[in-house]
């Protein structure tokens, strides 16, 4: 595969040529580190106090709209009509030696839009951050903390041909790109810093989704398994089952074991699950773990030290321990739920935020945090509006990465 590249400023992609990253005014230094949700509804987005459940502001917004933390502990990244609009938690860190100072100001949806057709995967990892645009091919990589910054320096590579796709840079620099068409997605390339590849794999179709474990490793899932790139070469693990679907993944830093989603029925509409997927990609296997009840995928996350969690259509925040492949422990969150025909009706959606899961509610117009650890429900918030789709940002600094 032949990426067009490019590498220079994005001063182009501020939704008017007067628009500049938000200063919001008069900052207040905090004692510790305060993080925030993000939760979309029909017409716009609410940002909240991830500590109090507190509404701190609600920002008009038409149409579908996906929402990702933009990878600086601090933005989120609101995808609509246009691209993705950058959305300031007004939460953030600033480091100094062996210690941070915390401030905090005014939530707001700045001007600031990095452009795409059709605005598609955000995936941070190690101080940058990658954009995929479905419409185009598109590719934008660039330092997360310079995602407010409409003259932020970006690395630009274009696909061959267009497709529903994901791309991941890596600590070392080298870039995971998936290749496809509109009809098929098949497989990956990896290429270095300079853009020449390192390393590819055909053997992956319908590929989709991506995380990162430990070790700086990356694995995408496929329709039959999961590709692991992992020390310059990629390793595919194949599905007990003929069709065995991994298309969403959750990684963790502290595990060298990657969590899955798992389907198994090539031919259903609307497959419920009751298995999931655990990679190991130290020994690149691959084991099923069974659950009390099935889920959807938006229900995957990882705890602070690595437990794999899965929120139920049960209404329980299922705890799995990633090496033993065993549920430890199964939290009752929310009330029985039940999968949508349509994806985009909103639907129950587990987020993690440090030690704290934070899961939304929409039949009761609710969000609910969770202290993993202690196996309970620490506080619960109503709404003024029905929750669709979560995200969260630490408000702390955020890891960087080691290349320019």
């Amino acid at each position: 595969m032949v990426l067009a590249t490019a590498c220079g400023s994005n001063g182009s992609d501020a939704a008017s040529p007067s628009s500049s990253p938000s200063a919001p005014a008069e900052p207040v230094e905090a004692g510790a580190a305060s993080p925030r949700l993000a939760i979309t509804y029909d017409g716009g987005v609410q940002v909240l106090d991830a500590s109090t459940l507190e509404v701190l502001s609600d920002e008009s917004l038409d149409g579908f709209l996906r929402l990702n933390a933009a990878g600086d502990g601090r933005h989120f990244l609101v995808s609509a009509q246009g691209g993705f609009h950058v959305l300031d938690g007004g939460a953030w860190a600033e480091g100094h030696d062996d210690h941070a100072h915390y401030y905090t100001a005014e939530s707001e949806l700045t001007d600031v839009v990095l452009p795409a057709e059709e605005p598609g995967h955000v995936v941070g990892h190690a101080g940058r951050t990658a954009l995929f645009d479905d419409g185009t091919g598109d590719i934008t990589v660039f330092d997360s903390e310079d995602v407010a910054d409409p003259d932020r320096h970006s690395r630009e590579l274009t696909t061959p041909s267009v497709h529903h796709g994901v791309a991941v840079e890596l600590s070392d620099g080298s870039l995971l790109v998936s290749e496809g068409t509109e009809d098929a997605r098949t497989g990956v390339r990896v290429l270095d810093a300079a853009g020449s590849e390192l390393a590819a794999s055909d053997d992956c179709p319908g590929v989709h989704g991506e995380a990162v474990a430990a070790e700086d490793t990356a694995v995408v899932g496929c329709e039959d398994g999961v590709l692991i790139y992992r020390d310059g070469a990629l390793t595919k693990v194949t599905s007990p089952d003929p069709y065995g679907r991994i298309g969403n993944q959750a990684g963790s830093p502290a595990s060298s074991v990657v969590l899955g989603d798992y389907k198994s029925d090539p031919d259903a509409e609307t497959e419920r699950p009751t298995r999931v997927s655990l990679i190991d990609t130290e020994t690149a296997t691959l084991r099923l773990v069974d659950l009390p009840s099935s889920y959807w995928y938006r229900s995957l996350g990882r705890g602070e030290n690595g437990e794999a969690l899965v929120l139920g259509t049960d209404g329980s925040l299922h705890v799995i321990d990633p090496v033993a492949g065993t549920v430890v422990d199964s939290i009752p969150v929310i009330a029985p739920w039940d999968l949508s025909e349509d994806w985009q009706d909103p639907h129950p959606q587990l987020v993690v935020v440090g030690g704290t899961a934070y899961v939304t509610e929409p039949a009761s117009t609710s969000v609910h945090a969770v202290d993993v650890t202690a196996g309970r429900v620490t506080a619960s918030g109503r709404l003024d509006v029905t929750p669709n789709e979560l995200a969260g940002v630490t408000g702390d600094v955020e890891e960087h990465s080691d290349h320019d």
